[in-house]
């Protein structure tokens, strides 16, 4: 940071970092009291800098992306282990398999929503995925092969992957709570498109839900691509008959199989009155 962009008269705290690195080791300035606190990563790990970390996730991605001019994202949910179609003699089971055409379609439907994207210098529209493979692969490549930028929401694992190819660099995040995480998914999402998946799909899919059908989020495209896999795996009647949600929640999502379908659902969405 130069002196021209600074609001106040201070130091500025990366010219103290610079300055900490050149004072000559001793053993009061070696011991890790002496440490800027700020860059200090054995204090910041502390389990009482929990509510510091959860903030500083919320900011950083939140901060790059202001800074970047995004103002509204396409949310792409899916599974990390639906294989591109080329790629299917080494699925799992022949039913992981056939769900590769969902692979086509987040990738045909992300290359032709960042075209749109384009148009607003891409500020509207940017496809944001998890930024592992399958599924969320497929949505960053076609971004990528439209000519436009994609972001990648990925979160440190056990068994940790680095984040597909297709992410735009400097768009590409690391996150340790699912919370915050899940909060930048949404806190831009112009519309939601859920692809076949597994627990995490089913986790980023009905906290969604929930929040819509509660009230705590604006109603916005929400679409199931796979209406056989949806209904094979989750019986959405039997819970409206049960009584456990309302007639009326099942309109909070519409069935799609195709990319062309998903975009004449979003253009043709309710817009709220």
């Amino acid at each position: 940071m130069n002196d021209d962009s600074r609001s106040h008269p201070f130091r500025d705290s990366a010219q103290d970092v610079v300055a900490a690195d050149q004072v000559p080791p001793t053993s009061q300035t070696r011991a890790p009291a002496y440490r800027l606190a700020f860059t200090d990563t054995d204090f910041l790990t502390r389990e009482e800098l929990r509510p510091v970390r959860l903030q500083l996730e919320l900011l950083k991605p939140q901060m790059i992306m202001d800074e970047r001019g995004i103002e509204s994202t396409i949310v792409l949910f899916g599974g990390a282990r639906i294989p591109a179609p080329e790629q299917t003699e080494g699925a799992r089971t022949p039913a992981l398999a056939a769900l590769s055409q969902y692979y086509d379609e987040a990738r045909r439907f992300a290359y032709l929503m960042t075209e749109r994207s384009m148009q607003s210098y891409g500020r509207e529209n940017v496809i944001v995925t998890g930024g592992g493979p399958g599924v969320m692969e497929a949505g960053n490549r076609g971004a990528s092969e439209a000519g436009g930028q994609s972001i990648g929401l990925s979160i440190v694992l056990p068994h940790e992957q680095a984040p597909n190819s297709y992410v735009s660099p400097d768009l590409c995040f690391n996150f340790h709570y699912f919370a915050i995480r899940k909060m930048h998914f949404l806190m831009r999402a112009k519309a939601i498109c859920v692809f076949p998946g597994g627990f995490g799909t089913l986790d980023e899919m009905f906290e969604a839900l929930t929040l819509i059908q509660t009230g705590r989020m604006k109603r916005i495209p929400f679409l199931l691509f796979g209406r056989a896999f949806w209904e094979g795996v989750i019986n959405w009647q039997a819970l409206a008959e049960a009584g456990t949600i309302s007639e009326e929640d099942l309109h909070l999502f519409r069935f799609v199989e195709t990319a062309a379908e998903a975009i004449a659902a979003i253009d043709t969405w309710p817009r709220p009155l």
